[in-house]
């Protein structure tokens, strides 16, 4: 029970940022939304880039400011390669732990570098003044399936159970480039995006939503 709620996060938690995008059902054929965040970093990312160009799907990228700034030229990558980019965050901090205001100047140093008009919160964790000011200025794009690969004591293969268990059509769906999840998503995520085309799923960004 508690892995479903982490997995496919409940309606009761998604009422509690009002307007963010959860899920993004097509209104012909099925769709998804594939999404990477915590990048992009050197060990991780230009490893992503190629496999997906190999599979031919596009994704998006939820960047930390931080990173960016230290690997300019591997984010501009992400972009030429023709995937979308969104906001991580600065220093990828929590929302329960700061203010609003000591928030949103976190995100909006991110932007600086970022310049996109997504944001998600890292954790998915926000305040209800957070939401309020970040709803101004950004769509809030949330999660349908975290795949969990960030956590080292599953195996790739239960990270590839919750794709298959969880996804629908509009699934946004969440893997990360980063070291914790690397071991789990080089060997998860090719196999889940087999799976996807063979149930007849397209892939598209979250630009591409309708």
């Amino acid at each position: 029970m508690i892995e479903h709620f982490i997995c496919q996060v409940p309606l009761f938690y998604r009422a509690l940022i009002p307007g963010g995008r959860w899920c993004i059902p097509a209104y012909r054929g099925k769709s998804v939304y594939l999404t990477f965040d915590d990048g992009p970093i050197p060990e991780v990312t230009p490893w992503v880039l190629d496999k997906l160009d190999e599979l031919d799907v596009k994704a998006t990228f939820f960047c930390v400011g931080d990173n960016v700034r230290k690997y300019p030229e591997l984010f501009e990558e992400i972009k030429r390669r023709g995937h979308q980019v969104g906001n991580h965050t600065f220093h990828h901090i929590k929302g329960l732990e700061k203010s609003a205001r000591s928030y949103i100047e976190d995100v909006e140093a991110a932007n600086d570098l970022i310049h996109s008009r997504y944001f998600r919160p890292p954790h998915g964790h926000l305040l209800f003044s957070q939401v309020r000011e970040l709803s101004k200025r950004y769509e809030l794009i949330m999660w349908d399936v975290i795949t969990r690969d960030y956590n080292r004591k599953l195996s790739p293969e239960r990270v590839l159970y919750h794709v298959k268990r969880y996804t629908r059509n509009g699934s946004i769906i969440v893997f990360h480039d980063s070291l914790k999840a690397e071991k789990n998503m080089r060997e998860a995520m090719p196999q889940a995006v087999h799976w996807l085309k063979e149930q007849g799923y397209t892939f598209m960004r979250i630009g591409d939503m309708p």
